[in-house]
């Protein structure tokens, strides 16, 4: 199991709609992860299971998107991401000790947008 390294992505517009669908085929066809996920692929994404990353299954909390040619992380998306870790739609099934790891990848996306991650509010 594993928490992808920070990219520290170049923003989206902030109020760019967050489609994750949409996002991932567009993730898929920049980084030509067409028939297996590569390290472009992985670099969209928060988590990914390392004992199957050859399986697209295996990459949770997808951040990015690919805007004019460049991958970059979209703060709806990001903000998708953290409700997820605080248990909105479910939840997301992660190894306890990744769980700290992943929000402070998220966290310092929220630093980037000048704002604090739900979890170090009130």
């Amino acid at each position: 199991m594993s928490v992808t390294a920070f990219q520290d992505l170049a923003l989206a517009d902030r109020d760019r709609d967050w489609d994750g669908g949409a996002a991932e085929k567009r993730v898929r066809s920049w980084s030509d992860a067409n028939e297996a996920p590569n390290e472009k692929y992985r670099d969209a994404h928060v988590w990914y299971d390392n004992d199957k990353k050859d399986n697209f299954t295996a990459y949770k909390l997808l951040i990015a998107d690919v805007v004019d040619g460049e991958l970059r992380a979209v703060p709806r998306g990001v903000m998708a991401a953290a409700a997820v870790m605080q248990g909105s739609r479910g939840g997301v099934d992660l190894p306890e000790n990744d769980i700290d790891r992943v929000k402070s990848h998220l966290a310092k996306y929220y630093k980037k947008m000048g704002d604090t991650p739900p979890w170090e509010g009130d």
